[in-house]
């Protein structure tokens, strides 16, 4: 199977936040950002595989800054590594004020997909393919990420 570089699956969505996606004190509920999070990357690693993908896993997600109704955020995706039928997709999350330009790193996550056939059963996916120096190294990180969520699954008798 031939390999695909990362560029190929560089997938961005923005959306402004709406009241219905805030709390009473103005702060984005973090289910309307978990679910941005998974559409974009579901779209990335489409984009990979070419085939439908399934999410199998979230990595934690740390929400180090609060995200403000009426930002614009935008969530920048790409597949970092692949393995036999899964993909690690990497998102950044920055928020934006759209009065003042100022923007912020409110969020970086790791989902891992699978991609299915028709029947729903796991299918082979292209090797990833880095391209810069920037994409090699999350490569690497990637893999030890991946090699790092076997080893729990094993202490959790799993796998």
């Amino acid at each position: 199977m031939e390999g695909r570089p990362p560029r190929l699956s560089h997938t961005t969505i923005a959306e402004v936040m709406m009241p219905h996606m805030a709390n009473h004190v103005g702060n984005v509920h973090g289910g309307v950002i978990l679910g941005m999070l998974d559409r974009v990357g579901a779209v990335s690693a489409i984009r990979h595989a070419q085939r439908t993908c399934v999410t199998v896993s979230v990595d934690r997600v740390d929400f180090r800054e609060p995200i403000h109704l009426g930002e614009l955020v935008t969530m920048y995706a790409s597949v970092n590594y692949a393995h036999r039928t899964s993909v690690e997709v990497g998102v950044r999350v920055e928020a934006e004020n759209l009065l003042t330009g100022v923007r912020r790193h409110t969020n970086t996550c790791y989902l891992t997909f699978v991609a299915i056939d028709e029947a729903g059963h796991p299918v082979r996916v292209p090797p990833v393919l880095p391209e810069t120096e920037e994409e090699k190294r999350r490569y690497r990180e990637a893999e030890a990420r991946r090699a790092h969520r076997i080893a729990e699954l094993k202490k959790r008798g799993r796998r």
